[in-house]
């Protein structure tokens, strides 16, 4: 074929509706009720034919409908209405010199996936999603954040279902004149290109910048000309399993978008790197630093783990991406001279200790051991996290390994019904959206009147269903179904029955099939003709996840049965678009992960702001959501351990079906007062409360400001203040005890006293400490002490400090301190060193010394 060549034709936009161009260009409409209804008010129907896309109705719309609307008095005062808004919380200028984060500090937040709205695909789920509501929250709260990605042409796939019910992918390419993207520009208003080396030799990409709201999400894009056929496939698809397309794309991500930030004149303060897929970012950080402050390598190895965040999402081993060093080497070689290091020394920061120069190189590894900051997403997954790496910091009690936790939040805005938003503008004040910490506000939601709050689900309900019937009209459409068929889907679910969810991804560990354990009981459940049960399931198995698909497949069959078609439906290529519809409109929010494979599972916080009732496994954020006083929902099991997962799933699916059949569908079914269920909505208050206050995007991203972000500025401008005088001195120290720690040798603490001891009592223990050439000024040495389980191991423990006693001399020393006996029962008690120094110093790998 001949080259061919385009251009976009525009529509011409009336003056006065100048200002909705510039509003379609700002991904702020999407999480704006007002802005949400103008694109709807043009034309509701083209609205939903363009996939709720302003860039793609623009292409719809005809002139002379411009026209009309460009002279409608009414449309214009609620545009100007919308413009108003935009300019008070996008347009105005932040001086941020004024505030903590100073004028020059940025935090560069570093993603795989951005799920910001289904018009923008460049997201496959959960961890997309998140970063997405981060970046919103950040623009609400004016925190100077800058997002980096990659720009994908054909995105996640798209699902669909043959006959039988087994999944297909399709891969439909995103039309990039339909997205709001602008090309990004360098300082002398150059277009930005990074080049990066790769497996397949050295890859270029072009910088594409998205607003949303106040923060810049810039994508980074190898499909440009200058690229050949394989490069340029290279940000095609998200999360291709081929490792040499995988570990190209991590490092575009990671290496090439600090240095696309660095062509802008944008140096970041703080990275936040979420999930490892970013870890390469680590090594063009430190040669920054290096180059930026002058530093050694050394210095900028005391510098780099103190303004690194690293958040980890996956709570199995096998979820982390490791790639074999040979095609990890061409990849980070340029490094070798930048940072003047050798290979097998760059190569070991992302391998296990001792696990040999040739052992795969994992990405998990490689940020964490340049992040101070790390945390996993939920209380639950942080002590699962630090239970699974505990081999990285050997020697350490697995409570104290430096990993810990920031439960993640859902953006509300985003996710509120229009029916609950307007109950909120009504009873918590129009400005309810920017006082979600508060309260005060919040509590007011108790103030709504029950019949309400009741119709205004039930109209979520309603829609809801409307949704299926057509998305099921379409999936039957598309595999010719015959006519009954099609005439049946008409009409499937019930607009007054109990409503269930299941919608997330079909990994195998999720428990689809949770239900299915005993089939004719779940029958008889959703066939009860007095208290009748309806389930709409959703989601995807990955592409190559057979067992997933099966899944999928045994539960199509199931809800094929007669007496069962018009009661469960499985709704195909779950999104955005339809996770919105069933976070407003269902009754229950089903969650049966295997414990405790469920890292945080953000679908049950947005099911809960909308009052939606969860009912899940105690795993993930549910163990801190749920509370059986408040009634936010139900718990499956009392949050057990199992090693059998067979014996798991019989004995959690009947205690499912017990509290279905016993709690939720009374519940749910009481209507003793008249039509609303009173206490099912005081069940919905407690969920919606509990879900805003403490599980909202806002309270999330204040976590990190307040832990991480602006104490990593502070370390930032300590250590390089007076040409790094403050880090080369933290180098010199670091040196000090690599090379004197091993000489450190600890007597067995020894008590004043023998015998039994009383509560209250106050025993003196002394320990001899044999420091060498250290100085008890770079030493801490602590009493470990607690209540024992068994033998060796301690049920709960704490330190006291000790003391220098005694100068014996040649660097001995006697150790003392008090220990009061607070509790009853047996107590063990040992001695340990470690270095002095801040939180980075303290928790070094290698540097925990215990009495012999």
């Amino acid at each position: 074929m001949r080259p061919i060549q385009s251009f976009q034709v525009y529509p011409d936009i009336p003056d006065s509706l100048r200002f909705i161009e510039i509003l379609s260009r700002n991904m702020w409409w999407s999480w704006q009720r007002d802005a949400i209804d103008i694109y709807r008010r043009v034309d509701p129907m083209l609205w939903e034919k363009a996939g709720r896309n302003p860039l793609y109705l623009s292409t719809f719309m005809k002139q002379d409908r411009l026209v009309e609307i460009s002279k409608d008095r009414s449309f214009l005062a609620h545009l100007s209405r919308i413009k108003e808004q935009y300019e008070h919380q996008i347009a105005d200028v932040i001086d941020f010199s004024q505030t903590p984060y100073g004028s020059s500090n940025a935090i560069a937040y570093f993603s795989m996936e951005f799920g910001i709205h289904e018009s923008l695909p460049i997201f496959a789920g959960g961890l997309g999603i998140l970063a997405g509501d981060h970046l919103k929250a950040a623009s609400d709260m004016k925190v100077p954040l800058v997002g980096v990605g990659l720009l994908y042409r054909h995105g996640y796939f798209r699902q669909f279902l043959s006959n039988d019910g087994w999944q297909q992918e399709d891969y439909p390419e995103t039309d990039l004149y339909h997205l709001p993207v602008f090309k990004a520009k360098n300082q002398a208003d150059e277009e930005v290109f990074v080049t990066v080396d790769c497996p397949q030799g050295k890859i270029t990409a072009a910088v594409w910048k998205i607003l949303i709201g106040r923060v810049s999400l810039y994508l980074l894009d190898t499909n440009i000309p200058e690229n050949p056929p394989e490069i340029r496939e290279i940000t095609s698809k998200l999360y291709l399993s081929e490792p040499r397309t995988r570990i190209a794309q991590e490092v575009l991500l990671g290496i090439g978008g600090l240095k696309a930030l660095a062509q802008m004149g944008i140096i970041p303060s703080v990275i936040h790197m979420n999930e490892g897929h970013c870890s390469f970012s680590v090594l063009e950080r430190v040669a920054q630093i290096m180059e930026k402050y002058n530093v050694d390598l050394k210095t900028a190895l005391e510098i780099v783990p103190r303004i690194n965040v690293f958040t980890t999402h996956t709570p199995v081993p096998a979820g982390h991406d490791e790639f074999p060093v040979d095609l990890v080497r061409p990849c980070i070689a340029p490094y070798e001279s930048r940072l003047g290091i050798p290979m097998k020394e760059l190569m070991s920061w992302g391998q296990h200790p001792g696990s040999g120069e040739h052992s795969p190189f994992c990405m998990f590894i490689l940020g964490v051991k340049l992040a101070h900051f790390c945390n996993g997403v939920s209380k639950l997954h942080g002590d699962v996290a630090r239970k699974m790496w505990l081999h990285l910091w050997p020697n350490r009690p697995v409570d104290e390994i430096p990993i810990t936790h920031v439960t993640n939040g859902v953006h509300v805005p985003s996710w509120i019904s229009h029916e609950n938003s307007q109950l909120f503008d009504r009873y918590l004040g129009p400005e309810w959206h920017f006082k979600l910490n508060d309260e005060d506000t919040i509590n007011r939601i108790d103030d709504i009147y029950d019949e309400e709050l009741w119709r205004a689900h039930e109209m979520s309900r309603a829609r809801l269903i409307r949704t299926c019937r057509k998305m099921m009209l379409k999936q039957y459409g598309r595999r010719n179904a015959p006519k009954e068929m099609m005439i049946e889907a008409e009409s499937v679910l019930d607009q007054d029955v109990l409503t269930i969810a299941f919608a997330r991804r079909f990994a195998t560990y999720k428990r689809a099939n949770l239900l299915l354990q005993d089939p004719e009981r779940f029958e008889r459940i959703i066939t009860s003709e007095k208290y009748p049960v309806q389930f709409v399931f959703s989601g995807k198995a990955h592409p190559r996840d057979n067992e997933g698909k099966e899944l999928i497949k045994r539960l199509i069959q199931f809800a094929r049965k007669p007496s069962l078609r018009h009661r469960i439906v499985f709704i195909e290529d779950y999104d955005i678009h339809m996770a919105r519809h069933l976070v407003h409109g269902a009754d229950i929010w089903l969650n049966t992960p295997r414990r405790p494979n469920e890292a945080c599972g953000t679908s049950g916080m947005k099911a809960a702001i909308n009052g939606v009732l969860n009912v899940s496994i105690l795993d993930g954020w549910w163990c801190e959501g749920y509370n059986a006083d408040t009634g936010t929902g139900w718990a499956i099991g009392a949050g057990e351990d199992y090693f059998d997962s067979g014996y798991q799933d019989s004995v959690e699916s009947q205690a499912l079906y017990n509290i279905l059949e016993n709690e939720i569908i009374p519940c749910f079914y009481e209507r003793q007062t008249g039509d609303a269920p009173h206490r099912w909505l005081k069940m919905m208050k407690a969920s919606m409360k509990m879900g805003i206050l403490d599980f909202c995007s806002t309270r999330m991203v204040s976590d990190y400001e307040k832990r991480f972000y602006l104490p990593a500025i502070e370390n930032l401008n300590r250590l390089v203040k007076d040409n790094a005088a403050e880090a080369k001195h933290l180098c010199q120290q670091h040196h000090r005890l690599q090379e004197l720690w091993k000489d450190i040798r600890i007597e067995p603490p020894v008590r004043e006293s023998d015998g039994t001891a009383r509560v209250g009592a106050c025993l003196k223990i002394s320990s001899g400490v044999h420091l060498g050439r250290l100085r008890p000024d770079e030493v801490e040495v602590q009493l470990y002490y607690g209540r024992l389980k068994s033998v060796d191991a301690f049920e709960s423990s704490a330190t006291e400090i000790m003391t220098v006693s005694e100068d014996r001399g040649n660097g001995y020393y006697i150790y003392s301190c008090n220990l009061s006996c607070n509790f009853p029962g047996r107590v063990g008690f040992t001695v340990r060193a470690i270095p002095k120094g801040d939180e980075v110093t303290q928790t070094m790998a290698g540097f925990m010394a215990w009495n012999n």
